[in-house]
């Protein structure tokens, strides 16, 4: 793979990448001691799902090897990766690594992730209202951190292997965080992420996560790939149940909530732009 293009960078805190990554990735990378980053690949009219229950992003991006490598070297640097139900009943087979998504550099994974005196993989932290999850799925079975209501607790209760912890994380309808229809608090599963001792937390949650997150004002910064396609929105006579969505659902932000974001780097592979933001409140 070519290295990608940096258009504009900024100062930030620099981690020891590997001589390959660094050189792939010109301009350098690194978080503050804690931050919690998303990453989401969206078209040109702003979809980042398509309302049919698969996992969008590799149609979305074309499977275009600069998103991959990216999205590689944001979990490579996470102490937590954080997803909702929904994204693990979309991708049935897949863990949630920098090698599983970009095999090719699996060593140079590894050896950042003991520069960062990070653990072998990051933490899976999953987000689940109803508790419906299928126990056999490999990133069940490697092991999970499963953040969830009472109603979600009850359910789950000797169903999951025990590589997983399940925790409370609000009953529904209360907390900050939550919604008045009742979901996981997100203070309060970021609370419960933290005293794991996971300080450095990505998430790849569908939009339903992303608006809670927005909502509660917990995400520090965003990472957006640009995909050079057209989507489209609904087609006439389409299910409104399946909407494609941009990637905060949920919650309504403007013309009496807005937020503002800081445009901090910028770069590019072929036609695809990667687009980092990070809020004033970082």
């Amino acid at each position: 793979m070519e290295a990608l293009e940096a258009l504009l960078r900024a100062d930030q805190p620099g981690y020891p990448l590997p001589d390959r990554v660094a050189a792939l990735y010109p301009g350098g990378l690194g978080f503050a001691p804690r931050v919690l980053y998303s990453n989401f690949v969206g078209s040109l009219d702003g979809v980042v799902a398509l309302g049919d229950g698969r996992n969008a992003g590799s149609v979305i991006s074309g499977r275009n090897p600069g998103d991959r490598f990216l999205m590689g070297l944001l979990r490579a640097c996470a102490d937590a990766v954080v997803i909702g139900a929904g994204t693990l009943r979309a991708t049935p087979e897949h863990l949630w690594t920098a090698e599983h998504i970009h095999p090719d550099l699996a060593e140079d994974w590894a050896e950042l992730r003991h520069r960062l005196g990070r653990a072998p993989r990051p933490r899976l932290a999953l987000l689940t209202a109803g508790g419906h999850l299928d126990p056999t799925h490999p990133a069940i079975r490697a092991g999970a951190l499963v953040l969830t209501t009472e109603a979600g607790a009850a359910r789950l209760a000797g169903a999951l292997p025990d590589t997983c912890r399940v925790e409370v994380a609000g009953a529904a309808g209360e907390g900050a965080g939550a919604p008045a229809t009742g979901s996981v608090d997100a203070a309060a599963a970021l609370a419960a992420i933290h005293a794991e001792g996971h300080q450095v937390v990505l998430t790849e949650g569908g939009p339903a996560v992303m608006g809670q997150l927005l909502r509660a004002r917990l995400l520090d910064e965003m990472f957006l790939t640009v995909s050079p396609v057209v989507a489209g929105r609904e087609a006439e006579g389409a299910d409104p149940a399946e909407p494609r969505p941009g990637f905060a659902s949920g919650v309504e932000l403007l013309p009496d909530h807005p937020e503002w974001w800081s445009l901090s780097t910028v770069h590019r592979h072929r036609d695809h732009l990667f687009l980092r933001y990070r809020t004033p409140r970082a």
